[in-house]
Protein backbone atom coordinates (compact mmCIF):
# COMPACT_ATOMS: atom_id res chain seq x y z
CA UNK A 1 0.00 0.00 0.00
CA UNK A 2 1.29 3.47 -0.87
CA UNK A 3 1.51 5.65 2.21
CA UNK A 4 2.01 8.98 0.45
CA UNK A 5 4.73 11.60 0.61
CA UNK A 6 6.80 12.44 3.68
CA UNK A 7 4.67 14.44 6.08
CA UNK A 8 1.43 12.79 5.03
CA UNK A 9 -0.61 10.92 7.61
CA UNK A 10 -0.23 7.22 6.94
CA UNK A 11 -4.03 6.93 7.13
CA UNK A 12 -7.13 8.95 7.96
CA UNK A 13 -9.70 7.23 10.14
CA UNK A 14 -13.25 8.50 10.47
CA UNK A 15 -15.91 7.96 13.11
CA UNK A 16 -19.40 7.77 11.61
CA UNK A 17 -22.26 8.84 13.91
CA UNK A 18 -22.13 12.55 14.61
CA UNK A 19 -18.88 12.96 12.66
CA UNK A 20 -19.75 12.11 9.05
CA UNK A 21 -23.51 11.77 9.35
CA UNK A 22 -26.14 13.61 11.36
CA UNK A 23 -27.36 10.40 12.95
CA UNK A 24 -27.58 11.79 16.47
CA UNK A 25 -30.84 13.48 15.46
CA UNK A 26 -32.15 10.14 14.19
CA UNK A 27 -30.99 8.36 17.32
CA UNK A 28 -32.88 10.89 19.44
CA UNK A 29 -36.06 10.19 17.48
CA UNK A 30 -35.71 6.42 17.89
CA UNK A 31 -34.66 6.62 21.54
CA UNK A 32 -37.62 8.89 22.32
CA UNK A 33 -40.04 6.40 20.73
CA UNK A 34 -38.53 3.44 22.55
CA UNK A 35 -38.43 5.27 25.88
CA UNK A 36 -42.10 6.19 25.48
CA UNK A 37 -42.91 2.52 24.90
CA UNK A 38 -41.08 1.74 28.14
CA UNK A 39 -43.19 4.30 30.01
CA UNK A 40 -40.49 6.95 30.34
CA UNK A 41 -39.46 10.27 28.83
CA UNK A 42 -36.26 10.82 26.83
CA UNK A 43 -34.37 14.11 27.04
CA UNK A 44 -31.41 15.71 25.27
CA UNK A 45 -29.46 15.35 28.51
CA UNK A 46 -30.01 11.58 28.31
CA UNK A 47 -28.72 11.55 24.75
CA UNK A 48 -25.63 13.51 25.74
CA UNK A 49 -24.83 10.81 28.30
CA UNK A 50 -24.74 8.21 25.52
CA UNK A 51 -22.91 10.05 22.72
CA UNK A 52 -20.18 7.81 21.32
CA UNK A 53 -21.35 4.80 23.31
CA UNK A 54 -22.45 1.40 22.08
CA UNK A 55 -25.84 -0.25 21.73
CA UNK A 56 -25.56 -2.41 24.85
CA UNK A 57 -24.72 0.57 27.05
CA UNK A 58 -27.59 2.60 25.56
CA UNK A 59 -30.08 -0.22 26.05
CA UNK A 60 -29.13 -0.83 29.67
CA UNK A 61 -29.23 2.90 30.40
CA UNK A 62 -32.72 3.21 28.93
CA UNK A 63 -34.07 0.29 30.93
CA UNK A 64 -32.68 1.78 34.15
CA UNK A 65 -33.92 5.25 33.26
CA UNK A 66 -37.46 3.98 32.62
CA UNK A 67 -37.48 1.64 35.60
CA UNK A 68 -38.60 -1.09 33.22
CA UNK A 69 -38.27 -4.87 33.45
CA UNK A 70 -38.02 -5.24 29.65
CA UNK A 71 -34.75 -7.08 28.80
CA UNK A 72 -32.04 -4.70 27.63
CA UNK A 73 -31.32 -7.03 24.69
CA UNK A 74 -34.87 -6.54 23.41
CA UNK A 75 -34.55 -2.77 23.75
CA UNK A 76 -31.31 -2.93 21.79
CA UNK A 77 -32.94 -4.86 18.96
CA UNK A 78 -35.76 -2.32 18.81
CA UNK A 79 -33.34 0.61 18.72
CA UNK A 80 -31.28 -1.00 15.97
CA UNK A 81 -34.33 -1.84 13.87
CA UNK A 82 -35.59 1.74 14.12
CA UNK A 83 -32.26 3.19 13.04
CA UNK A 84 -31.82 0.74 10.16
CA UNK A 85 -35.28 1.66 8.87
CA UNK A 86 -34.39 5.34 8.89
CA UNK A 87 -30.95 4.84 7.34
CA UNK A 88 -32.42 2.89 4.45
CA UNK A 89 -34.51 5.95 3.63
CA UNK A 90 -32.01 8.76 4.17
CA UNK A 91 -28.39 9.12 5.31
CA UNK A 92 -27.88 12.78 6.30
CA UNK A 93 -24.25 13.78 5.67
CA UNK A 94 -22.90 16.57 7.85
CA UNK A 95 -21.51 19.76 6.24
CA UNK A 96 -18.09 19.22 4.73
CA UNK A 97 -18.19 15.41 4.95
CA UNK A 98 -18.58 14.65 1.25
CA UNK A 99 -15.89 17.11 0.15
CA UNK A 100 -13.41 15.94 2.78
CA UNK A 101 -13.91 12.27 1.92
CA UNK A 102 -13.49 13.04 -1.78
CA UNK A 103 -10.34 15.09 -1.23
CA UNK A 104 -8.71 12.56 1.11
CA UNK A 105 -9.38 9.83 -1.44
CA UNK A 106 -8.00 11.95 -4.29
CA UNK A 107 -4.81 12.52 -2.26
CA UNK A 108 -4.27 8.76 -2.15
CA UNK A 109 -4.38 8.50 1.64
CA UNK A 110 -5.56 5.17 3.09
CA UNK A 111 -8.85 5.50 4.93
CA UNK A 112 -11.01 3.61 7.40
CA UNK A 113 -14.44 4.06 8.92
CA UNK A 114 -14.40 3.02 12.58
CA UNK A 115 -17.79 3.08 14.29
CA UNK A 116 -19.45 1.82 17.46
CA UNK A 117 -22.58 1.09 15.43
CA UNK A 118 -23.31 -2.51 14.51
CA UNK A 119 -22.65 -3.82 11.01
CA UNK A 120 -26.43 -4.02 10.43
CA UNK A 121 -26.56 -0.23 10.72
CA UNK A 122 -23.22 0.45 9.07
CA UNK A 123 -24.25 -1.23 5.81
CA UNK A 124 -27.22 1.04 4.94
CA UNK A 125 -25.21 4.05 6.11
CA UNK A 126 -22.43 3.15 3.68
CA UNK A 127 -24.93 3.21 0.84
CA UNK A 128 -25.47 6.89 1.60
CA UNK A 129 -21.91 7.87 2.54
CA UNK A 130 -20.23 6.00 -0.33
CA UNK A 131 -18.39 2.73 0.12
CA UNK A 132 -15.65 3.73 -2.28
CA UNK A 133 -14.34 6.31 0.19
CA UNK A 134 -12.93 3.64 2.51
CA UNK A 135 -10.26 0.95 2.32
CA UNK A 136 -11.64 -0.58 5.51
CA UNK A 137 -14.79 -0.40 7.61
CA UNK A 138 -14.99 -1.69 11.18
CA UNK A 139 -18.24 -1.98 13.14
CA UNK A 140 -18.77 -2.03 16.88
CA UNK A 141 -19.92 -5.65 16.93
CA UNK A 142 -16.72 -6.73 15.18
CA UNK A 143 -14.41 -5.98 18.11
CA UNK A 144 -14.30 -7.41 21.62
CA UNK A 145 -14.12 -4.00 23.34
CA UNK A 146 -15.69 -0.90 21.87
CA UNK A 147 -14.83 2.77 22.31
CA UNK A 148 -13.48 4.22 24.63
CA UNK A 149 -11.18 1.20 24.62
CA UNK A 150 -8.37 1.57 22.02
CA UNK A 151 -9.14 -1.80 20.39
CA UNK A 152 -11.24 -0.38 17.49
CA UNK A 153 -8.54 2.00 16.31
CA UNK A 154 -5.67 -0.39 17.02
CA UNK A 155 -7.50 -3.04 14.98
CA UNK A 156 -8.15 -0.67 12.07
CA UNK A 157 -4.52 0.50 11.99
CA UNK A 158 -3.24 -3.08 12.12
CA UNK A 159 -5.46 -4.13 9.23
CA UNK A 160 -4.34 -1.13 7.18
CA UNK A 161 -0.71 -1.86 8.06
CA UNK A 162 -0.08 1.63 9.44
CA UNK A 163 1.46 3.08 12.61
CA UNK A 164 -1.17 4.65 14.93
CA UNK A 165 0.98 7.71 15.85
CA UNK A 166 1.13 8.52 12.13
CA UNK A 167 -2.66 8.38 11.70
CA UNK A 168 -5.29 11.10 11.96
CA UNK A 169 -8.65 10.29 13.54
CA UNK A 170 -11.77 12.46 13.26
CA UNK A 171 -14.23 12.06 16.15
CA UNK A 172 -17.18 13.89 17.72
CA UNK A 173 -17.43 12.25 21.15
CA UNK A 174 -15.33 12.00 24.30
CA UNK A 175 -15.39 8.20 24.17
CA UNK A 176 -14.29 8.13 20.53
CA UNK A 177 -11.47 10.57 21.20
CA UNK A 178 -10.41 8.53 24.24
CA UNK A 179 -10.29 5.40 22.08
CA UNK A 180 -8.19 7.00 19.35
CA UNK A 181 -5.85 8.75 21.75
CA UNK A 182 -5.31 5.60 23.81
CA UNK A 183 -4.35 3.90 20.54
CA UNK A 184 -1.75 6.63 20.00
CA UNK A 185 -3.40 8.44 17.09
CA UNK A 186 -3.51 12.17 16.42
CA UNK A 187 -7.09 13.36 16.79
CA UNK A 188 -9.32 16.02 15.28
CA UNK A 189 -12.31 16.78 17.50
CA UNK A 190 -15.47 17.87 15.68
CA UNK A 191 -17.97 18.92 18.38
CA UNK A 192 -21.61 18.03 17.80
CA UNK A 193 -24.00 17.15 20.59
CA UNK A 194 -21.38 17.67 23.31
CA UNK A 195 -18.60 20.25 23.71
CA UNK A 196 -15.02 19.03 23.30
CA UNK A 197 -11.84 20.54 24.70
CA UNK A 198 -8.38 20.73 23.17
CA UNK A 199 -5.78 18.32 24.55
CA UNK A 200 -2.25 17.16 23.73
CA UNK A 201 -2.29 15.56 20.30
CA UNK A 202 -5.85 16.82 19.71
CA UNK A 203 -7.05 19.71 17.55
CA UNK A 204 -10.60 21.05 17.90
CA UNK A 205 -12.36 22.39 14.80
CA UNK A 206 -15.76 23.96 14.24
CA UNK A 207 -16.90 21.45 11.62
CA UNK A 208 -15.59 19.21 8.87
CA UNK A 209 -15.67 22.26 6.62
CA UNK A 210 -12.57 23.43 8.54
CA UNK A 211 -10.64 20.25 7.62
CA UNK A 212 -8.87 19.55 4.33
CA UNK A 213 -5.84 17.56 3.20
CA UNK A 214 -3.31 20.36 3.92
CA UNK A 215 -4.81 20.66 7.41
CA UNK A 216 -4.35 16.91 7.99
CA UNK A 217 -0.79 17.06 6.71
CA UNK A 218 -0.04 19.94 9.06
CA UNK A 219 -0.75 17.66 12.02
CA UNK A 220 2.36 15.66 11.10
CA UNK A 221 4.66 18.46 9.92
Amino acid sequence: MTLGVQGDPQAVLFDMDGTLIDSERLWFEVESEVMESLGGVWTHADQENLVGGNLAVASEYMVRRAGSDVPAERVGRTLLAGMVERMRTHVPLLPGAKQLLTDVRAAGLPTALVTSSHRALLEPALDGIGRDHFDLTLAGDEVSRTKPHPEPYLTACARLGVDPPRCAVLEDSPSGLASAEAAGCRTVAVPGVVALDAAPGRTVVGSLEDVDVPFLRSLFA
